[in-house]
């Protein structure tokens, strides 16, 4: 037989490599502020068009490269970073594989223009698709600036799964987060499609991340600082009432370098056990330090996910020094079961100064004078007289008194006239009956009918909410006071965009500013204290909703709205409230599913129960 196995050719196995270093925009901006970080930059601009699907562009003043260098970073395995395999263990920079740019320029437009500070001129390179288009020389300032242009060029498959600009766009924030958040010493900028989203100076921890996040972050923060032998732990943590029903502002970094770990977050979750409402979650912003030797970043080629040697240390090490700092400014509540709380001082009472009680004496006083008997017996009421007046008309006679009585007519007993005409109707009337508080079961013909009463809700509350959009004949209840909500530019922007379909359903927004809003009116379904979780909510199902051509923005503020407005499972309901949610399902266009695709309510047949007692 033939030889069948062979070399891939270069371009072929950097498009396989691409595949698992680069799955969207975010993976190439990623690599590329990494890297910027790695020349030694100050100061980073992160520039993209159309989410990054047109053009992601980072320019940075580090200490750039020579032209062989500028050349031989697009080969296989090339890099400055390690030099043998012991280089692994010793890990201070953020690349160290020599895979990503090889990866990118493969499925993109890639454009290199990089200089040393010491050279007159710069090179500039030109590669289409693994080819080398041009290499010149080129006049640039210091550093590098690389351009990567429409990404997935040639794997037409992979630009087709790629998501909606809103929601890629998502992913590159996060990213640009991720690094920003990691190096508060070096300044980023972030452009989208020409207009300038963040603008980062060089700050304190603190400070970046109310640059990043918003000015009311900061009351929000707790700080965390911990130094072992095993690990040093730097940071802030989110007060307990500050908690989202979403996990966005959690971050860990290691040897400042972002990373995901359930076990870690395990630890923090303990530490605010007690202290959060069901459903949500604290937010953190913690830098650990760690040996390098003590650490495998090598396992994913997204480097998001390390082993360590002793995890059980970290974790109870990280969950004493959270907790240490939540009752040391005073977060968590202190019992003193020894405490009597009849001696407290009333709160009114609190900050008045304390003097000597006053008593005032009537020294003409004499309980013996005889004004005071006058006086006392002045306040006796007078008998009545004429009591024998409340008796007129009543015949002092026996007999005559009898035949009064034997006259009077008493109502008859209460009786109701039944809607029903006969009473076989009457009696399956009442057939709802509640299991669990979560379903809601009634019969029919055939059999029974079991409801699940959340998903119920959410198929009424969502052909609701698509009418009144759609007709604009919301009904909305004006605020006493207006109601001010403060949330990151980010999220600012996605609420800006669905204004319009949030006024349809009854909002009314009187201001907006980079970092608030005001509301005055609200939908009458809506109670105040809920408006913060729905519009939260919203602003998370709009970030992670994937988009499709048969939906709109309409119909996803329809959904997120009904999902948050929904009666959730355990609450109970009233008999006339289940009838009520079952004859408002039947009447839905689609009763048959909730607006997530999911079965609202099952039947049972007689012959499935008989089958049941075989």
């Amino acid at each position: 037989m033939a030889d069948i196995i062979q070399l891939l050719p270069d371009h072929v196995a950097n498009q396989i490599a691409a595949g698992e270093v680069v799955q969207r925009p975010a993976s190439v901006v990623k690599e590329l502020l990494e890297n910027a970080i790695d020349a030694g930059a100050s100061t980073i601009k992160l520039i993209i068009k159309d989410a990054g699907k047109t053009l992601v562009q980072v320019i940075d003043d580090g200490k750039g490269m020579s032209a062989t260098d500028a050349r031989l970073s697009f080969e296989r395995h090339a890099t400055s970073k390690i030099r043998t395999a012991d280089d692994l263990f010793q890990l201070d920079t953020k690349g160290f594989r020599g895979e990503a740019l090889a990866s990118i320029a493969a499925i993109a437009h890639v454009e290199l223009k990089t200089k040393q500070e010491q050279e007159d001129v710069g090179t500039t390179i030109v590669i289409e698709g693994s080819n080398v288009v041009s290499q010149e020389v080129v006049v640039t300032p210091k550093g590098t600036s690389i351009s990567v242009k429409n990404l997935f060029f040639n794997i037409p498959a992979r630009r087709n799964f790629l998501k909606s600009n809103t929601v890629e766009l998502r992913h590159v924030i996060d990213e640009f987060h991720r690094v920003a958040l990691a190096h508060p010493n070096i300044s980023f900028a972030l452009y989208n499609n020409g207009s300038e989203s963040f603008n980062l100076p060089i700050s304190k921890y603190r400070q970046r991340i109310v640059n990043v996040f918003g000015n009311k972050t900061n009351e929000k923060l707790v700080p965390v600082e911990e130094n072992t032998e095993v690990l040093e732990i730097s940071g802030f943590v989110g007060k307990p009432e500050f908690a989202k029903k979403t996990r966005g502002e959690q971050y860990f970094f290691v040897n400042n370098r972002f990373i995901k770990s359930a076990y870690l977050n395990h630890a923090i979750a303990s530490a605010f056990d007690g202290l959060l409402k069901s459903g949500t979650h604290p937010s953190y912003f913690l830098n650990l330090t760690v040996d390098p030797q003590t650490i495998d970043i090598n396992i994913h080629p997204t480097k998001t996910e390390i082993k360590f040697d002793d995890e059980h240390t970290l974790y109870a090490l990280l969950r004493s020094a959270v907790k240490h700092s939540l009752g040391q400014f005073n977060i968590a509540p202190v019992l003193d079961f020894e405490r009597d709380p009849s001696l407290d001082t009333p709160y009114s009472y609190k900050n008045n100064d304390t003097s000597v009680p006053k008593v005032e004496v009537d020294k003409s006083f004499n309980p013996f004078q005889e004004e005071t008997k006058a006086r006392m017996t002045s306040y006796k009421k007078e008998p009545v007289a004429n009591w024998e007046s409340l008796y007129v008309g009543l015949e002092s006679k026996g007999t005559k008194t009898q035949q009064d009585f034997s006259e009077v007519h008493f109502e008859s007993e209460e009786s109701t006239p039944s809607i029903f005409d006969d009473e076989k109707q009457m009696e399956n009337v009442n057939t709802t009956y509640q299991l669990h508080n979560k379903y809601i079961v009634s019969t029919i013909k055939s059999g029974m009918l079991v409801i699940d009463q959340h998903r119920a809700h959410q198929r009424i509350l969502y052909e609701e909410l698509l009418k009144n959009m759609t007709i604009k004949e919301a009904v909305s209840q004006q605020l006493l006071f207006p109601l001010q909500l403060h949330f990151s530019t980010q999220e600012i922007t996605i609420v800006k965009q669905l204004k319009d379909d949030l006024e349809n359903t009854g909002f009314v927004f009187s201001s907006f500013n980079d970092e608030s809003l005001e509301i005055t009116g609200v939908p009458v379904s809506v109670p105040e204290s809920e408006v913060s979780i729905i519009l939260e909510q919203l602003i998370s199902d709009v970030e992670n909703e994937v988009p499709d051509s048969h939906f709109s923005a309409t119909d996803l503020l329809a959904k997120s709205m009904a999902k948050s407005l929904a009666i959730k499972t355990g609450q109970s309901l009233q008999k006339d409230e289940q009838e009520h949610l079952v004859n408002k399902l039947f009447a839905c266009k689609e009763p048959n599913i909730s607006p997530t695709n999911r079965s609202t309510f099952i039947t049972l047949s007689v012959d499935e129960l008989d089958k049941k007692f075989i």
